[in-house]
Parts: structure tokens; sequence; C-alpha cells
């Protein structure tokens, strides 16, 4: 069994598993798009821009209006660099980020290319000083940087208060399961190689072919370059086309 990515410690949501042969598919599920409902707490930053965290600054939080947290979320959307958080597992020079935190070592962090697609105000409470919004965005996003950045975009500061993962692709958390229901029963929710690559063209091989295909030889195809579908008389997996020629990428045992 594999997985496509993690999720906070604090986070909940969808975490596509793979099972399998289909542990080969991590490659082309790692790249997916995400949506997340995100609650922002606004007034106080912790050193992992989490709840997990610990408290290093407090400040007031002053003349916040839906009005206003709508305007400075419109501004989030469209490609951006984004500074990721000291407490990652992103590697420099072969160390995580979050190991040079622990050791109280300085670090040069340099930010990434990211894209906010979508990201809407679900709820905004006074009181508690809190945040609710929803956020669809590209793989590599961080959503406890994403909060830092809006409290700074509101005159304060601010931590990621709780983080739901509602989409990883084209894998919705309606359709997820949870880990009690995973422990009594998987297999109303296995989904196929198959039947998750299902938007993929199709090559059939004939039984000389298919000998050639699965030693790794490559087949002669009138195909445009790309990932297929391969057939016989049954479903293979699949198979990569360069230059009118399919060799083997991903076959079921």
């Amino acid at each position: 069994m594999g997985h496509t990515g993690t999720l906070d410690p604090n986070a909940t949501g969808v975490l596509p598993l793979l099972l399998n042969d289909s542990t080969k598919l991590s490659k082309y599920l790692i790249e997916h798009d995400k949506e997340y409902e995100v609650t922002l707490k606004l007034g106080i930053k912790t050193d992992t821009a989490d709840i997990e965290g610990n408290i290093i600054e407090e400040k007031e939080v002053q003349n916040i209006t839906i009005e206003k947290i709508e305007e400075i979320l419109k501004n989030f959307i469209g490609k951006q660099e984004q500074y990721p958080p000291i407490y990652s597992a992103i590697k420099i020079n072969g160390k995580k980020l979050y190991e040079y935190a622990r050791n109280g070592e300085k670090v040069e962090i340099k930010p990434r290319n990211i894209e906010i697609y979508k990201i809407d105000l679900i709820n905004f409470n006074d009181k508690e000083n809190e945040i609710e919004f929803k956020v669809s965005c590209s793989k590599g996003t961080y959503i406890r940087s994403l909060c830092e950045d809006i409290a700074q975009k509101l005159n304060t500061i601010g931590y990621m208060k709780e983080l739901n993962r509602t989409k990883v692709g084209r894998f919705k958390i309606e359709d997820a399961i949870t880990l009690e229901e995973l422990e009594n029963s998987v297999e109303t929710k296995i989904i196929t190689m198959e039947k998750l690559l299902n938007n993929l063209s199709i090559i059939n091989l004939n039984e000389k072919q298919i000998e050639k295909f699965l030693n790794g030889g490559q087949i002669t195809v009138d195909k445009e370059d790309g990932i297929y579908n391969i057939y016989t008389n049954k479903y293979l997996g699949t198979g990569i086309v360069k230059n009118k020629k399919v060799k083997r990428d991903i076959i079921l045992k």
C-alpha cells in the first residue's frame, strides 16, 4: 500500500491510497490540484503556523469586516510565489526544513511557484476572530503559509486552526470512507486502475504483439505521443507511446 501525499498533523480529509500494482500509479497522481476547507485564527502566531505549534506572538485584531476579507481573498487568486513554512518536509541540502527548525538552525528558504484557482469566504466569526474559507489550488501550495499571508494583508497575524482536504484531483470527500469504515470493509470503495484511468485512449494489441510488449519490446502503433490503456482480451495496464511506438508502462500482474 502507498499514498499520494501527506496531510498536516492536525488536518483531515481525502488521502488516496494505492494497493498492490496500483502503487506504481503514484507518479501520475501526485501532481493533482487540491481543494481545502480552512479555518484561520487571527491575532496569534505560532512557530509551526498551525494549532500544533507554540505561540510566539499575539496581536490585536482591528477593523476586520466581511467586505475587507472578501477583497483580500480575491487578491490571492492567480499564479504567485509562496514561501513554505519552516516546519515542512521540503529538503534543502538533503535535510528537511523542520529538522533545521528543531535544531534552531537558520536556512535560506526560497519561494515556490503555486497557483490559487478559487478562494471563497465561508464565514467570519468576529467574536473568535476566525475566518473560514474554501480554496482550490495547485500542488505544492502550503495552506499554513496562505493563512499567514492572508492575516498579514489584514494587518494582523494568524495561524491555521483547522484544515479539511475535500478534493485531490478527481477524488472527492463525499466518495471517501473513514478509518473506522476502512477497518470494517474496504472492498466497496476500491477503484480499479482501469476505472481510474478510463479517460485515457485505448490501444488493442493482438496475441503476437502482446508477448513482445510484455517483454519490454516496442510495438509500432498509429497513435500520438502519450499514455494509453492497453488491452488484449482483457485490461493489461498502461503503455507509453513515443514516436509512433508503444512501450509497457504499468502492467497488472
